[in-house]
């Protein structure tokens, strides 16, 4: 024992306590939590502090990651290079940070979970979102302590002009806790912020309703929005992340499934080895060969399937046993005021805005102060101006400076800074543009110093403040969500989270055969060509119903006879474009004296996705609110009271703010406002839409939403384009105008359509064959005019339907021909209206 050692005796459990508990705070605090107001643990906090400190801002040269690993170590971080260089790499890869905060030079690892190169060979600085953090960190905004061994001092937070805790998220484990925070959405999470701003008593759910769900930096799908509404109303849950993937039809009846996205933390290589494992094991079958094609444009994963693979079911296999579908559990944990708290959404972002306005306001006190200091100044600079011969005659009559600067005191009334300003004042100053100057910078100063005394006394105009930063920030850094959701309800392993939402053509027979095939089949041909055949059907049977939608839409199946059934877009078996299909009463249980009529796509029943709007052979119109058809069985519900000589034409999905449009067989039209439909229960007939002379009767009705012009086509193939203003807008039940010259040359009208002329049209006749070409290809012609040959056909054949696809830009070079050669193009559509009936 040493000279003036003091021994103390203590029971080894109660010291192995305390010594225990001391160390769980300092994890706990010091090392694996983020703090509430910047997002960040100390160890990111102090490299980016240090990076700043050393000048590594964006528009700077890059420098050595030792450097900047050295620095942090050996000024604010002590506890070791390798966690701060495993800090720093994190923030600078694009796969972990959904919003950069280092910048990388040279190679900081990869998906694959390869790990970078040594610090010495990487070089970093701070990437242009970290400016943010670090803004106005030098006007006391924020407080400081000393670090570790008392020669510096390191900020407790950063002031932080980004949410970075929800826009980055977190991960780590403490003593006895972990954090685990997903990243988010920039734009949504400011936008949740101003909401929060201009009304701080929204209720959470308000808030959920802004941001819908996390936003993973490798994208990817999130499964149902169930457990990202658990977390943001408690701060934990699990959410489903699911990959991105498509089958791609190969030679030989093959088929590959390609990985273009993953789950959120799944390392690559051992996703694709555990895949080959699987398959080697004969757990998952039908897998032939797997092969990674990823490059620097994007990530690619090719899963080879057999010929006799069925590639849903692998698909669905991939997801049950390996991290295609991975789960990310939150536990939204975080420092508040130095105690670690379990926060839900809300609590999150009125933490992050008290610290703001804090921030806001420490700012404003010190450019204050600041001001006033320097408008001091020139007070005195103005006094000596005013005075100059004086001044001037003072010093001079000094023995020193220290003596002036009592007599200038004394003399003009004026405090020790003013004097010495005076006194280092240069002579140049005296001219009178100099003279100029000094006022109007003391009078931009008085309205500074009035300006921030008004932000000061007022939190609202801070918050103000902090909004309009905010949306300066969503300006500069918004970008649009990685992660897609998938659906509002989650299921687990439900058929259509296995199938991925894509375009499809429909087509249903008059026999009644019905299929789905994708909307690329069909490539874009000009005007008079033959077209490209279609289904191959009995020599009595005939397309005659076509649309385009979703695989995740429901059908609703509208017999002429007024009853309804419903059905998945999915569940309609996908075949070639020369099959016939599968018999419609296979799926649904349509009765013998009953024919399909109208098929309208929708994506669910809630009453804010508006009516159905119906209309009848003999021109009855009726509008019903959706949402009661949302029970509909598998035998169908009746949709609406039909005379027993009538039949339903078209139905349509409708928001009741727009305009109806109704053609008849022998060429009239009518044009009215949908509010003339007043809103009826499901089983009523509905009033009269439009009043038909004798032998007539209506083909069809349209919904006029964003449609200028109105194209019509005659069963034997003649059509043209009309200006929709040339069809006045007239009241409900009135006898209409002349749409088109009906002649034994035109044949009888087939359909009217209200359309844009980007738009494409795909035309069906009822031997199968299908044109696909643009309606600004069809040419514009008034009303009372024939048309032109829209296609040809044989003297057999007739025009039978047309549906209406949008125009997407990229449209993937499809064939601009105007022949019939045959071929796939792979031009996209996307959903829109049918024969009869329209796209949600």
């Amino acid at each position: 024992m040493h000279v003036g050692e003091r021994i103390i005796q203590a029971p080894i459990e109660d010291e192995m306590k305390d010594s225990y508990i001391d160390y769980a705070m300092s994890v706990i605090v010091a090392r694996a939590l983020p703090d509430v107001a910047d997002g960040l643990k100390p160890v990111h906090r102090r490299i980016l502090y240090s990076m700043h400190r050393q000048g590594l801002t964006p528009g700077k040269p890059f420098k050595k990651s030792a450097s900047t690993v050295g620095d942090t170590l050996a000024k604010y971080h002590p506890h070791g290079e390798a966690s701060i260089y495993d800090a720093m790499v994190r923030m600078a890869q694009d796969f972990n940070m959904r919003y950069l905060l280092v910048s990388g030079h040279g190679n900081f690892g990869s998906v694959d979970g390869d790990p970078p190169a040594a610090m010495r060979y990487t070089e970093s600085r701070l990437a242009p979102l970290s400016v943010e953090l670090l803004e106005d960190l030098d006007k006391e905004t924020v407080d400081f302590r000393p670090n570790f061994d008392n020669s510096l001092e390191e900020p407790m937070v950063l002031p932080s002009r980004i949410p970075n805790l929800l826009i980055n998220g977190s991960a780590g484990i403490a003593v006895g806790m972990a954090t685990s925070i997903p990243p988010h959405n920039l734009g949504e999470i400011v936008d949740a912020l101003m909401c929060l701003i201009d009304n701080p008593e929204k209720d959470i759910e308000e808030i959920i309703r802004i941001v819908k769900a996390p936003d993973f930096p490798t994208g990817g799908y999130i499964m149902g929005l169930s457990g990202a509404r658990k977390a943001f109303r408690t701060g934990k849950g699990s959410i489903t992340m699911r990959a991105v993937t498509s089958i791609v039809e190969q030679k030989n009846n093959r088929h590959d499934i390609i990985v273009n996205e993953i789950p959120y933390q799944v390392n690559k290589a051992r996703l694709i080895e555990q895949i080959a494992e699987l398959a080697k094991e004969k757990k998952i079958q039908g897998i032939r060969d797997i092969r990674d094609e990823s490059d620097r444009n994007g990530m690619r994963i090719v899963i080879e399937l057999t010929s006799s693979a069925m590639p849903q079911v692998t698909l669905n296999q991939l997801y049950k046993h390996t991290n295609l579908q991975a789960n990310f559990n939150v536990n939204m944990l975080a420092l508040v005021d130095g105690v670690p708290k379990v926060l839900n959404l809300k609590e999150a972002l009125e933490h992050y805005l008290h610290h703001r306005l804090n921030v806001v306001r420490r700012r404003s006190q010190f450019e204050l102060r600041k001001a006033r200091e320097r408008a001091h100044i020139l007070e005195g600079l103005i006094i000596a101006l005013d005075n100059i011969d004086a001044v001037i005659e003072t010093i001079r009559s000094s023995r020193d400076g220290a003596e002036a600067k009592v007599k200038l005191i004394e003399r003009f009334h004026l405090s020790e800074v003013q004097a010495q300003a005076i006194l280092d004042m240069r002579l140049q100053r005296l001219t009178g543009l100099e003279r100029q100057k000094i006022e109007e910078e003391y009078a931009e100063l008085l309205r500074l110093i009035g300006y921030l005394e008004e932000l000061l006394a007022s939190e609202a105009k801070m918050y103000q403040v902090i909004r309009k930063e905010l949306q300066d920030v969503k300006d500069k850094y918004g970008d649009e969500r990685r992660s897609k959701i998938m659906r509002d309800e989650e299921t687990s392993f439900d058929d259509e989270d296995l199938i991925p939402e894509s375009e499809v053509f429909v087509t249903v027979s008059h026999q009644g055969y019905i299929k789905r095939f994708p909307l690329s089949t069909y490539r874009r041909q000009k005007r008079g060509g033959k077209g490209v055949g279609s289904s191959k059907l009995k020599e009595e049977d005939f397309v005659e119903h076509t649309f385009v939608t979703t695989t995740h839409h429901y059908l609703l199946f509208f017999t002429n006879k007024a009853k309804v059934y419903r059905l998945k877009v999915y569940e309609i078996p996908e075949m070639s474009r020369h099959a016939r299909g599968t018999f419609m009463m296979n799926l649904i249980q349509v009765g013998r004296e009953e024919k399909i009529s109208a098929i309208v796509p929708v994506r669910g029943f809630s009453e804010d996705l508006g009516f159905l709007t119906m209309c009848t052979r003999k021109g009855y119109v009726k509008k019903t609110s959706l949402a009661e058809y949302a029970n509909i069985t598998r035998t169908g519900i009746l949709a609406l009271t039909l005379d027993d000589d009538d039949d339903l034409i078209s139905v349509y999905q409708t928001n009741g703010n727009n305009q109806v449009f109704i053609a008849t067989r022998l060429g009239m039209g009518i044009r009215f406002h949908e509010e003339q439909i007043r809103p009826m229960g499901r089983v009523t007939r509905g009033v009269m839409g439009i009043k038909l002379r004798r032998g007539d009767h209506v083909v069809t009705m349209d919904y006029i939403e964003k449609g200028y012009q109105v194209l019509i086509i005659t069963e034997n193939g003649i059509g043209k384009r009309t200006p929709l203003d040339e069809y006045p807008l007239q009241n409900r039940h009135g006898t209409g105008v002349i749409a088109t010259r009906v002649t034994p040359h035109t044949g009888p009208v087939v359909k009217a359509k209200v359309l844009q002329p980007s738009q494409e049209v795909i035309i069906t006749t009822t031997c199968g064959y299908v044109i696909r070409m643009l309606a600004e290809e069809v040419s514009l012609q008034s009303r009372a005019t024939m048309g032109v040959i829209i296609i040809r056909h044989e003297e057999c054949d007739q025009v039978v339907n047309f549906s209406t696809v949008p125009v997407i830009s990229g449209d993937n070079g499809l064939d601009e021909e105007d022949d019939d050669s045959p071929g796939n193009g792979n031009g996209e559509g996307s959903p829109g209206g049918n024969g009869n009936g329209q796209a949600s």
